[in-house]
């Protein structure tokens, strides 16, 4: 059967691409700010406060109010649902406030995870069915990107096959919907700390789930470049008996996006790789 393969048009690739260039800019990193309303909530409760809207909005009111230099090392802020809305006590969005100290602000839209039919006690994340119009709503707020989140974990029989490519499809399928509504899609395929594997175990999972997620990448016509990877660190497990040292886990880590992260990802083929391998060199060899 014959087939016909496109990407999207031009003018969106120059837009994705520009946002994640700017998105993993030298010297800026990325705040996460999408901590459920349930998550936040226990933070308030170490504090004494209650856990309200108002409390809430006064606790990210506080981040996104500090002192400027926040925008010369934060380049971008991933939010959730709820602060895409709220407004600083004197009635300014905090969408404005962000454009305002040029911060590119990004939503969480994955809706969390729920047991894997038939997998080994695994999961898979939700938040598939309504997501272009969610995307597009997002988008129409003045966010510029999105992030999901699939988590792994190692065991002796984990991550499962089917694990792996739901992992792989979910996030290739989430990508696709984000960048048919102008959002540059973070993947973030999760390979978890849990378990008492060694860095040798964590690095080959680290490997295939990668390897998988951009194969589906590929098969599903996302456009590389407009999008960015959150990769976890290659450790050994948390109940490992065996520990590494700072320069073997950025050893595994550099090993396993080289062999697995095509060139074209924004944020590898620049400065970030470069000098992780160039403070690692000796060991990398």
């Amino acid at each position: 059967m014959p087939t016909f393969f496109s990407y999207p048009d031009f003018e969106l690739q120059q837009k994705l691409r520009k946002t994640a260039e700017a998105i993993v800019a030298p010297g800026k990193g990325i705040l996460a700010v999408d901590e459920a309303n349930e998550a936040i909530g226990k933070l308030l409760a170490s504090v004494g406060l209650n856990n309200t809207e108002n409390n809430r909005r006064k606790y990210r009111q506080l981040l996104f109010t500090t002192d400027n230099v926040l925008s010369e090392n934060i380049s971008a802020v991933i939010l959730f649902d709820e602060t895409v809305y709220q407004k600083t006590d004197d009635g300014t969005l905090f969408m404005d406030v962000l454009k305002r100290k040029n911060i590119i602000p990004g939503i969480k839209v994955d809706k969390d995870v729920v047991p894997l039919f038939l997998s080994e006690d695994e999961f898979t994340t939700q938040g598939l069915d309504d997501l272009a119009k969610r995307c597009a709503e997002y988008e129409k707020r003045g966010c510029k990107f999105a992030k999901w989140r699939c988590p792994l974990k190692i065991g002796q029989r984990t991550p499962s096959m089917l694990a792996i490519q739901d992992t792989a499809n979910v996030l290739a399928r989430y990508a696709s919907v984000c960048q048919s509504q102008g959002l540059v899609p973070i993947v973030e395929p999760d390979v978890l700390l849990d378990g008492d594997h060694d860095i040798e175990r964590a690095q080959k999972v680290t490997e295939v789930v990668l390897a998988a997620v951009y194969k589906a990448l590929n098969d599903h016509h996302v456009f590389l470049e407009g999008t960015l990877l959150k990769p976890n660190m290659v450790t050994p497990g948390q109940q490992s008996l065996k520990r590494n040292s700072l320069e073997e886990i950025a050893s595994a880590t550099v090993t396993a996006l080289l062999r697995t992260v095509p060139p074209a990802v924004p944020g590898k083929r620049t400065r970030f790789l470069g000098k992780i391998q160039d403070s690692s060199h000796n060991v990398c060899r």
